[in-house]
């Protein structure tokens, strides 16, 4: 730490942020059992877009990395297998919110985006703001520099299409931007 560093924070060294990685991710042990499940969809998906793997076949291969046991597996289930089936749908919803084709796309976001649109379509247990989030952070975590605020532009588009009464009452009490 540099002298000018100490002197900023008053001569003391720089307390780093419980649960954060230095890039700003969050740690393993502070990731909930949804959020390594998108993780481990993430993973899963990249596998389907970028090899056209079979479904069955990721999912084997996924089952047995390290960390899956700690994955909500259904919810896993739902994200892999529910975005894969559904992906023409996902993509014709996804699509008209893009500036450029389907194809130029990176496939991380792509498939980020494909786990917000499910989950805002068929995971009404989870609040549209979370989905959100947690997409950003897949984004972040895993995809190229600026990829994360392509995925919240596209899924902040869709959510008040997707989610109406939610996003209306979010922006209503002031927690969501008009």
């Amino acid at each position: 730490m540099t002298e000018s560093t100490k002197a900023e924070n008053n001569g003391k060294p720089r307390q780093s942020r419980t649960g954060l990685t230095s890039t700003g991710a969050r740690k393993a042990s502070a990731k909930s059992n949804r959020s390594r499940a998108r993780e481990f969809a993430l993973q899963a998906l990249y596998q389907h877009l970028v090899g056209r793997n079979e479904a069955a076949a990721i999912d084997e291969f996924t089952r047995d990395l390290a960390g899956f046991h700690k994955a909500d597996a259904a919810h896993y289930d739902a994200l892999l297998h529910g975005s894969i089936e559904g992906a023409d749908r996902l993509d014709a919803l996804i699509v008209p919110l893009l500036d450029r084709k389907l194809e130029e796309i990176s496939p991380i976001e792509h498939a980020v985006m494909w786990i917000g649109v499910y989950e805002f379509q068929h995971c009404l247990d989870v609040p549209w703001r979370v989905v959100l989030n947690e997409c950003i952070e897949l984004a972040k975590e895993f995809g190229g520099t600026d990829g994360h605020k392509y995925v919240n532009a596209v899924l902040n588009g869709l959510a008040p299409q997707l989610r109406p009464a939610e996003v209306e009452a979010d922006r209503a009490s002031g927690k969501a931007r008009p």
